[in-house]
């Protein structure tokens, strides 16, 4: 699948999760495509260098430290974009955890 379109389809997924999470807004369609296009450049960026840093601490835990690492790039998002919000720590580690999972399966399929 395509740069373009995969980023589209996320934004879509998004929105459509924001609406079962009561703690997680996104302000439209272009909300959720800007946001879609943040996580892409956080997680190309920033989650590497996250997950180099906490090594000790994913491995201590058997990985589930990661959906820590998620929760966090969910929260730069949050705070580089207007139109996202998300509120909790559990609400983010959720909310990630869908949107990957969803994702993946979309991927799958295309």
């Amino acid at each position: 699948m395509g740069f373009i379109l995969k980023i589209i389809v996320t934004g879509i997924v998004a929105l459509v999760l924001a609406q079962f999470f009561p703690g997680v807004t996104i302000d439209g369609i272009t909300g959720a495509i800007l946001l879609a296009l943040v996580l892409a450049v956080l997680n190309a960026i920033v989650r590497p260098v996250l997950v180099l840093l906490t090594i000790p601490v994913t491995f201590m835990t058997l990985g589930l430290f990661l959906l820590v690492i998620n929760a966090i790039i969910l929260y730069m998002a949050d705070y580089l974009l207007d139109g996202f919000n998300v509120s909790g720590l559990l609400t983010a580690i959720l909310f990630s955890l869908v949107l990957s999972i969803a994702t993946a399966i979309i991927d799958a399929i295309f």
